[in-house]
C-alpha cells in the first residue's frame, strides 16, 4: 500500500494500515487541515467549498468522508458530484468560493485516489500553502464545530452545462466552422467522467457522428488510464473500422487530452498543446509557456509567429505562475496538459478539444497532415541511478558548466539546448536518480544524445 503526502495534494493505494495506505482515516485527517487551512487564511468568514470527483470505484467512499470531514468544520460543501478536474477548477469562482478540492488519482490505476487541493481561484494551492497543510495534518490541530454550526452541503449537477456553456463564449471557438466540418469522432473515456462529459463537449460544438469507447462512468478502466500510445491501441482500431476523421481520449479526470489520427496513428501527446497554441497564436498572438520537459516543437511554432516562448519549471502550478509572469495566452504540458488562460488557468481537454477542432475545421486537412505539418522531434526518457552520497547538484552544477557554450536553463535541474536537441537532467526528490530528458528528430538521436550525456556523468562521477 501506498500514501503520497505532498504539497499538491494526498495520493494513495485505497485499503491497508493507517497512514500507509489512503485509508478512511487519512482521507478524513488530510480534509479537516485543509478545510483548517482555510480557516486560518478566512478568519470569521463562512467558507464554502466546492467538491467533484472522477467516476473511481473508491470515489464515493472518499467523497462522504471529505465531504461529511468539511461540514463538521462548519464549512459549507458544493457538491459536483461525477465531474472534472476542469470543471471543479471553473466552479470555485463561479460560486464565490473558498476553495475546492477534486477526487482523483488522474491518470493513475484504479486502486488509487487523491484529493487535489484549489484556491479560491481554483487553481492549485501554492507550494508555501501545501506545506502548511502538512503541517496542519501532522498536527492533528483541529478544532471542529459545534451542533448548531455544521456546515451545510448543497447539490449541485448544472456544471457541466456551465463549463460547456463558458467554453462555447469563448471568441476563438468556432462552433459553426465545427459544424460544417460535419467530423466523425471516436472518443474512449476510459469508463471515468470524460464519458459523461466529452461527449457532451462535442454535441454543444454540433459534432453528430460520435462513436463512444469506453464511456460508462462505472470506474472499471479497460485499459491503463494513462493516454499513452501502448494504451490507445482499441481506440486506435476503431477509428480505421469506422473510418473517423479523429480520435479523443481523455485521462479519469480530464485534464490530459490525446489524439489519434485517421489513420489510427498517434498524433502525439507532446503535439497536443503545439498544435490548440499554433490555432491560439493565429488569432491571438502573445507568449506561450511550456515546462522545461516539453517538445521544442512549441518553442518553434511560437517564433516562426513572431511571438515569445518561455519554459517553466516542471509541474502545472509553475507553468501557470510562469504564464502569468510572462502574460502567456496559450501554455501547458507535453503530457496533453492544454491551459487557456482565456477560461481559467488549468489543464483542461474540453478547452483543448474546442480549440483543436476549430484548428482543424479551418485548415480543411486531415488530421495527420496536420500532425506532418509540424517540426518533428522524439522525446527519450531515461534515468542513471547513483550512490547515496553521490553529490547530485555538484554533479548538475558541473554539467552546468562543461556546456557553458551553449544555451543552458538551470531553473528546474539543468536542461541545455544543443542546436535543434535538447537535453533535460534533474534530480528526483525520492531516490538517488538523475532523471535525463532528451530531445531529437528522431528515438535513435534522442538515445544517442541521452548516451551521450549519461557517459560525460558517469566520468564525472
Amino acid at each position: 500500500m501506498t500514501l503520497i503526502k505532498s504539497i499538491s495534494g494526498i495520493r494513495g493505494t485505497i485499503g491497508g494500515a493507517v497512514n500507509n495506505g489512503l485509508t478512511p482515516i487519512d482521507a478524513v485527517k488530510f480534509a479537516a487541515a485543509y478545510g483548517t487551512w482555510l480557516q486560518e487564511n478566512n478568519p470569521n468568514q463562512t467558507l464554502t467549498v466546492v467538491i467533484g470527483r472522477d467516476a473511481r470505484i473508491s470515489g464515493q467512499m472518499i467523497s462522504d468522508l471529505v465531504i461529511s470531514t468539511l461540514s463538521g468544520l462548519g464549512i459549507n460543501v458544493v457538491n459536483l458530484g461525477l465531474s472534472t478536474t476542469p470543471t471543479v477548477e471553473v466552479a470555485v469562482p463561479m460560486e464565490n468560493a473558498h476553495g475546492g478540492i477534486i477526487l482523483t488519482a488522474s491518470h493513475n490505476p484504479k486502486q488509487w485516489n487523491a484529493l487535489k487541493l484549489l484556491n479560491e481561484k481554483g487553481e492549485f494551492i501554492s507550494g508555501d500553502d501545501g506545506k502548511r497543510v502538512l503541517e496542519i495534518a501532522e498536527q492533528e490541530a483541529f478544532n471542529f464545530a459545534e451542533v448548531d454550526d455544521l456546515g451545510t452541503v448543497t447539490h449541485d449537477d448544472s456544471y457541466l452545462e456551465k463549463h460547456i456553456q463558458a467554453i462555447l463564449d469563448l471568441p476563438i471557438v468556432d462552433k459553426a466552422a465545427i459544424e460544417a466540418a460535419n467530423f466523425s469522432v471516436v472518443v474512449d473515456a476510459v469508463n471515468s467522467t470524460g464519458g459523461i462529459f466529452v461527449p457532451a463537449m462535442l454535441e454543444a460544438l454540433g459534432v453528430k457522428n460520435i462513436t463512444k469507447l469506453y464511456c460508462d462512468p462505472t470506474g472499471e478502466f479497460p485499459h491503463n488510464p494513462e493516454p499513452l500510445p501502448e494504451h490507445l491501441t482499441d481506440l486506435s482500431d476503431k477509428i480505421k473500422e469506422t473510418g473517423a476523421d479523429v480520435g479523443i481520449t481523455v485521462d479519469p479526470d480530464v485534464d490530459r487530452l490525446a489524439l489519434v489520427c485517421e489513420d489510427g496513428s498517434m498524433f502525439g501527446e507532446e503535439y497536443t498543446l503545439v498544435a490548440v497554441a499554433d490555432y491560439v497564436l493565429s488569432k491571438t498572438p502573445g507568449s506561450t509557456v511550456s515546462n522545461l520537459s516539453s517538445t521544442r516543437a512549441l518553442r518553434d511554432v511560437t517564433e516562426a509567429s513572431g511571438n515569445a516562448y518561455f519554459a517553466s519549471a516542471v509541474g502545472e502550478v509553475n507553468v501557470v505562475t510562469k504564464m502569468k509572469a510572462e502574460n502567456a495566452v496559450i501554455g501547458g504540458e507535453g503530457n496533453g496538459g492544454v491551459i487557456y488562460p482565456e477560461l481559467h488557468y488549468g489543464r483542461d481537454s474540453l478547452v483543448g478539444i474546442a480549440l483543436f477542432l476549430s484548428h482543424l475545421a479551418h485548415k480543411k486537412m486531415s488530421v495527420s497532415a496536420l500532425r506532418d505539418s509540424y517540426p518533428k522531434y522524439i522525446i527519450s526518457k531515461n534515468k542513471i541511478q547513483l550512490t547515496p552520497e553521490i553529490d547530485v547538484d555538484k554533479v548538475l552544477a558541473e554539467m552546468a558548466t562543461k556546456y557553458a557554450h551553449e544555451e543552458v536553463d538551470t531553473t528546474d535541474g539543468v536542461k541545455i539546448y544543443i542546436g535543434k536537441e535538447w537535453v533535460h537532467l534533474r534530480k528526483s526528490n525520492t531516490e538517488p536518480i538523475i532523471r535525463i530528458y532528451s530531445e531529437s528528430k528522431d528515438l535513435d538521436a534522442a538515445n544517442a544524445l541521452a548516451e551521450r550525456i549519461m557517459g560525460e556523468i558517469r566520468e564525472l562521477i
